[in-house]
């Protein structure tokens, strides 16, 4: 079984967790631009798929294509769209990883525990997406 999933927007990273008191009580929450984007995410992700959240060990291979950068000649540019130069620029794939695993918890799987395989890469694209694949094993 597999199931393909595409996430039409520019690829955030997981921002790193922010603390509030309130008294001697702390809490955690995410980032703005991480709780946006994880929303954005979870709506695309239940148009796509609208079946019961799997309980088996899964495998997930990601692609998440960023926007080239305006100031590229024309010959950069087609080398980036071609796979040639790829992003070394933060921020790194598995902060993006996380941001798209943590969208997908409850819609697609129940847990990402259940995640046991990962294949993830980052290309740029004209059109910004995450291209995800999950296979159960």
């Amino acid at each position: 079984m597999q199931i393909d999933l595409v996430i039409n927007a520019e690829p955030v990273a997981q921002g790193r967790p922010r603390f509030s008191r309130r008294g001697s009580y702390v809490s955690t929450y995410d980032p703005p631009k991480s709780k946006q984007y994880k929303a954005l995410c979870q709506q695309q992700l239940q148009q796509q798929y609208s079946k019961k959240p799997l309980e088996m060990p899964i495998g997930i291979d990601v692609k998440f294509y960023r926007s080239i950068q305006k100031a590229t000649s024309k010959k950069d540019r087609e080398l980036k769209l071609r796979g040639v130069i790829r992003p070394v620029v933060k921020p790194d794939v598995d902060n993006f990883y996380k941001a798209v695993t943590d969208a997908m918890t409850g819609i697609i799987y129940h847990d990402d525990n259940q995640i046991v395989e990962v294949n993830m890469a980052k290309y740029y694209g004209n059109k910004p997406r995450t291209e995800i694949k999950i296979y159960t094993i």
